[in-house]
């Protein structure tokens, strides 16, 4: 058969450029084709890199949908069908909303894709897909393969060195998809000789871990910090806000290479995290943590989140405040969004207050519910504000880290990504995306390993991973459960 896979172009906030829409691939597809059985041929369109041509005749499509990306989907799948040529729907839209993307699709799939592919592939040989497929337990990670990057060779990326180390979250944060009650609970990471293995299937010495959060098995997480102590890399990942609790994580980030952690501290308010059930943050906290992970030479990219039910319009200016007295290097800023599927989105509806349903608005960029303390337009002149703001020039000068060290790469995020980027982006759209990246690298981390020092170290790194495997466990620890991190 001839599949295609597809990834609907994203819908663009007012302060993103080509920069974030075509920032990199999806994994998910690049993990579907490498799992796709020899005779069969796989090709990929990405419409943030491309124009899709929709009058080709493949056997199967396959589109991963998100909730901004839906509307295009359906678009996109009805052009297809028209031709009797079957679609089928995965990703999180899917998953959180089935009968939503059933009504659109030949076939969907909810939740986890990968033991369910191969199936899939073989129902539709025989045009016998059923209209739902799901599996009653998590994916086994050990036996997820390398992402098939060969699929986007030659396409305007700005990185095609991401890598997922684990799935999933141990919290349940009321506005976040993991409240919804068809993805699994918990923390899942892959053994570390698979990580090991696919770094070193890049051969950069520079990775993004693009978990949803890196530390939600502390044990693991451990285990693999270890493993990538003296490879040379340069890295960067998202955590908790529980971070600050854990030293010798944050140590070992640090002599690993880490450079910058994600960290959605979401609000300074703590009646807001308590009402969204985000029990890991403690505003208390927040100053003691980010001291930590700057003494380490790791910059922070803080996550904050604006139209929680304690936010008048009196919120942006202390929380704009904070995030300069505390020299934040890069900050990401989203409007409270009720994400269809989630815990937030229910209770909004029950209480009448989600005032807009059109889902290409849901981007963190739009107030669709009615806040309590402020009106719409407040909340969304003052989520613009904060962005014009922060990345003012006196506040990029005001947030120069105090380590000269880290100038470069905080310099040409502030300036270059977000002050002057839609300028810079234009050459991205030159074709030019992936050459900026590496040069970004190149300027930001200089002196860096090489790559055959790297691939190397990587290559010791397995062998000694595969050695522990063959020697006794007797008197190793067990362990952590989920249960047990705070």
């Amino acid at each position: 058969m001839e599949i295609k896979l597809i990834s609907p172009g994203m819908t663009k906030r007012p302060m993103d450029t080509a920069f974030k829409t075509q920032m990199a691939p999806s994994l998910a597809l690049l993990v579907l084709s490498a799992l796709t059985p020899s005779g069969h041929r796989v090709y990929m369109e990405d419409e943030n890199v491309e124009r899709l041509h929709l009058k080709d005749s493949p056997d199967l499509v396959g589109i991963t949908v998100k909730a901004d990306t839906a509307k295009r989907s359906f678009e996109i799948a009805k052009k297809y069908r028209r031709r009797n040529i079957p679609v089928i729907f995965g990703g999180i839209h899917p998953t959180a909303c089935p009968e939503e993307n059933m009504a659109h699709a030949d076939s969907i799939v909810v939740g986890e894709a990968e033991e369910l592919w191969p199936q899939i592939l073989a129902d539709a040989e025989k045009g016998e897909l059923r209209r739902i497929y799901q599996q009653g337990h998590p994916s086994d990670l050990s036996k997820s393969p390398v992402p098939d990057w060969s699929l986007v060779r030659g396409k305007n990326f700005l990185f095609t060195n991401t890598i997922v180390a684990g799935r999933g979250c141990p919290w349940q944060c009321d506005f976040c998809y993991s409240s919804s009650p068809n993805l699994f609970r918990g923390h899942r990471m892959k053994p570390v000789k698979n990580i090991l293995a696919e770094i070193a299937s890049l051969a950069v010495d520079h990775i993004f871990f693009i978990d949803d959060n890196f530390i939600g098995n502390l044990s693991r997480c451990r285990e693999l910090l270890r493993a990538m102590v003296g490879l040379g890399l340069t890295w960067h990942t998202a955590v908790s806000a529980d971070i600050g609790s854990h030293d010798d994580i944050l140590d070992l980030m640090a002599e690993s290479g880490c450079r910058s952690l994600f960290i959605g501290f979401e609000t300074v308010n703590q009646q807001n995290l308590g009402a969204c059930s985000k029990k890991q943050n403690k505003v208390e906290q927040y100053n003691r943590t980010i001291r930590k992970i700057h003494e380490r030479g790791i910059m922070v990219n803080a996550g904050m989140v604006f139209g929680f039910d304690w936010d008048g319009p009196g919120v942006f200016a202390p929380t704009l405040n904070w995030l300069v007295s505390q020299k934040i290097e890069t900050m990401t800023c989203h409007i409270l969004t009720p994400y269809p599927g989630t815990k937030f989105h229910q209770r909004l509806l029950c209480e009448n207050r989600i005032i807009d349903f059109d889902l290409t608005h849901y981007n963190t960029s739009r107030a669709v519910f009615r806040p309590l303390r402020m009106s719409k337009e407040e909340l969304e002149q003052g989520y613009l504000r904060m962005y014009q703001e922060f990345y003012s020039l006196p506040n990029i000068w005001a947030r120069l880290p105090d380590a000269s060290s880290q100038w470069t790469a905080f310099l040409l995020f502030n300036l270059f990504y977000r002050k002057f980027g839609p300028a810079v982006s234009l050459l991205g759209k030159m074709g030019l995306m992936g050459v900026l990246g590496k040069l970004g690298k190149i300027l930001a981390y200089p002196g860096g390993a090489s790559r055959a020092r790297v691939l190397d170290a990587l290559q010791q790194a397995l062998k000694v991973e595969r050695l522990s495997e063959q020697m006794p466990a007797a008197g190793s620890a067990a362990p952590e459960p989920l249960s047990a991190i705070k």
